[in-house]
């Protein structure tokens, strides 16, 4: 039997995004995001409210990252999202984040974070809070790599956000093959 729970924000699995930009005085900041994915080839959508500072600076550098939390990265990847740039303009500093700045778009990349798309903003839209970017690159820290310079998820633990526990999780086993596993119903 089926239990109606009615219309809510649940999907899994929902990733844990952070969103990086600079300010307009160039001081990196990140937002913690987890209503978010691909939309197109080279395209994510993210909704980010117009009250955050994150919405302001990427429509004022029309650029923006969006790396993936991992569990060693956790304490600071929650931080970020529950502490604004305008009231801590430091948080950065306090996550022990090294922000260096993307050679693709105006944007920070966060040394810590192992993966980080890079992205062109395409549009924002206030009513709706769509952010929409081109994806430009994607860059990723070798220590994710795989021997033929793909990323793994034998080496990266990306976390997913939990909204009915409001708990962090880690991917799990492999359970399949994608593309294949569903040819013997064929």
């Amino acid at each position: 039997m089926r239990k109606n729970l009615g219309a809510k924000a649940i999907l899994y699995p929902m990733p844990v995004l952070i969103i990086g930009t600079y300010d307009k005085d160039g001081t990196p900041n990140a937002m913690n995001a987890a209503w978010g994915g691909i939309s197109e080839e080279t395209e994510i959508s993210i909704c980010v409210s117009d009250e955050h500072k994150t919405a302001e600076n990427v429509v004022s550098a029309g650029a923006f990252t969006v790396s993936i939390a991992d569990k060693n990265n956790l304490v600071a990847a929650d931080y970020v999202g529950i502490v604004s740039g305008c009231d801590v303009p430091d948080k950065i500093a306090k996550c022990n984040w090294t922000a260096q700045k993307s050679d693709f778009v105006n944007a920070p990349i966060f040394k810590e974070l192992p993966m980080t798309l890079e992205c062109k903003l395409k549009s924002y839209d206030k009513e709706s809070c769509r952010l929409v970017g081109e994806i430009i690159n994607i860059s990723a820290d070798e220590s994710i790599l795989d021997d033929k310079g793909r990323i793994t998820l034998d080496k990266f633990t990306p976390i997913t956000y939990d909204p009915v526990a409001h708990t962090y999780r880690t991917i799990g086993e492999v359970v399949g093959k994608a593309f294949s596993d569903g040819k013997e119903l064929k």
